[in-house]
């Protein structure tokens, strides 16, 4: 989809250009996208490695497939959804440092409504304390053995996570939350898109 003149893949991507020893750049996703995919790779980063790998059934897989091209050489990988394209290089920095001290570190925001626990037929079963919850965003940055060590643990036992970090979890990795910005939102829903084009748009008129 289109996000003012680019793609929101292109949008993404250059959010990660100009980093200091960034290697490879690897996009998972299906058939009828990857030559546009490679266009976009080889445009915005010339002289680097860039690989365009076959996406999944699932997000778990398509990371899976992404994963396993990496290079041995490479120490820390960072996972991040293509439909956000509203990430900070200062954030992900923060990131990348936090992943280097520990192991592992994830971009998050703490929760700002009351979260209720619901069960099958809509009841709340209880109210967690919103001090201790905060709100996941990529990337989500590793080293690389282990977060592979995650994924074979996961592709061995049937588990599924809805991030890297809750297979990490599994596999009893010791992850940091480094808090980030609520611009760095997910696009979803149709009023995501209305937001992104605003700050498209503003950003556009600032340059």
């Amino acid at each position: 989809m289109q996000l003012g003149k680019h793609t929101v893949l292109e949008h993404t991507l250059s959010c990660f250009s100009g980093f200091s020893g960034l290697s490879e750049i690897i996009v998972s996703t299906s058939d009828p996208f990857k030559e546009q995919t490679e266009e976009i790779l080889q445009r915005l980063f010339p002289g680097y490695v860039t690989r365009v790998v076959q996406g999944g059934a699932e997000r778990q897989d398509s990371i899976f497939n992404a994963l396993e091209t990496v290079g041995e050489e490479i120490d820390l990988v960072a996972v991040h959804d293509a439909v956000r394209p509203f990430v900070s290089k200062s954030a992900v920095n923060n990131c990348l440092d936090a992943a280097f001290k520990t192991g592992g570190a994830i971009l998050g925001v703490p929760v700002k409504d009351t979260i209720k626990k619901v069960g099958s037929k809509n009841q709340v079963l209880g109210t967690p304390d919103r001090s201790e919850l905060w709100q996941a965003q990529t990337p989500q940055i590793f080293r690389r053995h282990i977060l592979l060590k995650a994924y074979k643990n996961a592709r061995h036992t049937g588990a599924i996570g809805t991030d890297d970090a809750s297979l990490v979890e599994m596999a009893g990795g010791e992850i940091q939350v480094v808090e980030a910005s609520r611009d760095n939102f997910k696009l979803t829903y149709p009023l995501d898109f209305k937001i992104a084009k605003l700050l498209i748009e503003e950003k556009t008129q600032s340059a």
